[in-house]
Parts: structure tokens; C-alpha cells; sequence
């Protein structure tokens, strides 16, 4: 029973990422979808808010998609790069081949794989994975190599590290592909039709409206303006197109070798099904 004080519940529970890669994609949403609810959280509790049910959809990392198959891509707009992507960096103490510890910012999901994947296939290297809590900072861990991802990946250098590695760019660099880090996904149920037109439109609308979109972030974050738009215009890749789901195969099937994935993983879009070219071995 509703209450007259009471306000309906949202036709549609919608989880958006809270990092500046983010605000194309969601771009004047709420209003392609009235009555829907937008809240933001990070990447991994996206999909743990979706796997829980407190969402229908969400921008959540690629890699749970593998870990649940009961999901659905539900549009071309996506989080990924074709190139250095600026906001997900791994940072070295010491030489990557010497890496024993490797510290994971607990707001990723795919990039915690994908530093392992390419650590692993660059050096032969399995290191002892630690956490490193969202709001802590890589200079509050001794490990080896530190994950960061997000805003304070793209405005710190991070002094007093041996190196780092861009891992858009070691990824396109070692398999010529572009790399996605999220996708839209919806739980069972969802009307896929219902929500994709929209998706893909505050994406579009965003993309053109970059560099209003730049000079707002850049008051809000403090980062400059000619970063801020590099980095949306420029590093960042919004669309997802077949050499994207090539990309995500190629990663998947390298994650399922590691056991970072279960081995039979299928990429499921409301579409079509896109299913690995051989089994994994």
C-alpha cells in the first residue's frame, strides 16, 4: 500500500560509476528515463549491489560479466580505451619481473584482473595479492606494485615509485586490441529494449557535449581543463563495437586460463550471445 506521502518506488534502479569516466555516459539519463533512480557508487560495489538485487542495472566491470552469466550487455556504451586510458595505472617499487606483492585498489574488479593477466603473461609472474581499501593511498602499503584506478589515478605522478604502467596501453601494446573496463548490464528480468535507446543516448549526448562536460569537471575535481578533456576525449572510448567484444573475449579466455574466472564463460548481450572460438584450455 502507498501512503499520498510517500513517493512511488523507481520504475527502474539504475548504478553508475562515481569517477569523471563516467559523467558522458549518464549525460541528461533521468531524463530519457523519468521515474527512474540514478545512484553512484565504485565498480565493485556496483556489481555487488546488482548481484544483490538493489539494482536492475549498472555500469559494472567487464569482468563480472564472466562471473554472471545471468546477466545481460544491455547497449554499445561502455567504459574502455584503444590506447593509454590515464586512470588505470599499476605502480612499481621495484622492476615488474621482481614483483612478489601485488596491492589491489578494492573499488576494481577488472583491473585487479587485468594487472595479474599482464603481470603473468609479461614476466611469468603470479604475485601474492594484497588489499589496498578505496580510501587508502598507495604510499599506506609496502607491496611490490600498487592498483589505482580512478580520479587520483589520473592526478598524481606518485613520486618515490620505481615506474608504472598505463594497463589500457600494455594491453592494446601486447594484443593490438582495444580494452573494455565496463559495460552496461542488467539482472534477468529487465527490459533490455526499454533501456537501451536511452543508454546509448545520454552516451551520445554526452559525447557531444564534451567539452561543457570538461569545463564542469574541472571546476568540481580541481584537475585541469586540458587533462580533464584529454582525458574524455581523447583516452577514453565510450562505443562498444565488434573489435571490443573481441577484446573482452581475448580477455576473458586469458583470465579463465589464470583461474581469475570460471572457465566457461560466455558473453551474453540482449542481442546475441557471443560464445569464446575454442574451449579454454
Amino acid at each position: 500500500m502507498t501512503f499520498p506521502h510517500e513517493a512511488p518506488p523507481p520504475s527502474l534502479r539504475i548504478g553508475a560509476v562515481s569517477y569523471l569516466n563516467t559523467v558522458p555516459l549518464v549525460r541528461g539519463l533521468l531524463e530519457l528515463l523519468p521515474g527512474a533512480e540514478l545512484s553512484f557508487d565504485h565498480p565493485s560495489r556496483l556489481a555487488d549491489r546488482l548481484a544483490a538485487g538493489e539494482l536492475d542495472v549498472a555500469l559494472a566491470p567487464s569482468i563480472e560479466i564472466a562471473r554472471h552469466p545471468e546477466w545481460s550487455i544491455v547497449s554499445t556504451a561502455c567504459i574502455g580505451c584503444r590506447g593509454p586510458v590515464l586512470s588505470v595505472k599499476v605502480l612499481f617499487r621495484k622492476p615488474p619481473s621482481s614483483v612478489r606483492t601485488l596491492a589491489l585498489d578494492e573499488g576494481s574488479r577488472t583491473s585487479a584482473a587485468l594487472a595479474q593477466v599482464l603481470l603473468a603473461d609479461r614476466f611469468g609472474v603470479r604475485p601474492r595479492i594484497e588489499p589496498l581499501p578505496i580510501d587508502c593511498t598507495p604510499d599506506k602499503t609496502a607491496a611490490d606494485a600498487v592498483l589505482v584506478i580512478g580520479d587520483r589515478a589520473i592526478r598524481s605522478e606518485y613520486a618515490g615509485f620505481y615506474g608504472a604502467w598505463d594497463l589500457g596501453e600494455e594491453w592494446v601494446r601486447a594484443t593490438r586490441l582495444p580494452f573494455v573496463f565496463a559495460v552496461w548490464a542488467a539482472r534477468p528480468g529487465v527490459d533490455a529494449a526499454e533501456i537501451e535507446a536511452a543508454l546509448d543516448a545520454a552516451r551520445d549526448r554526452g559525447r557531444s557535449e564534451i567539452e561543457q562536460i570538461a569545463l564542469e569537471q574541472s571546476a568540481r575535481t580541481g584537475i585541469p581543463f586540458d587533462l580533464v578533456l584529454r582525458y574524455l576525449r581523447d583516452s577514453l572510448n565510450f562505443q562498444l563495437d565488434e573489435r571490443e567484444r573481441l577484446g573482452l573475449d581475448r580477455f576473458f579466455r586469458r583470465a579463465a586460463q589464470l583461474a581469475l574466472i570460471p572457465p566457461a564463460f560466455q558473453l551474453r548481450f540482449h542481442d546475441c550471445n557471443v560464445k569464446p572460438e575454442q574451449p579454454i584450455g
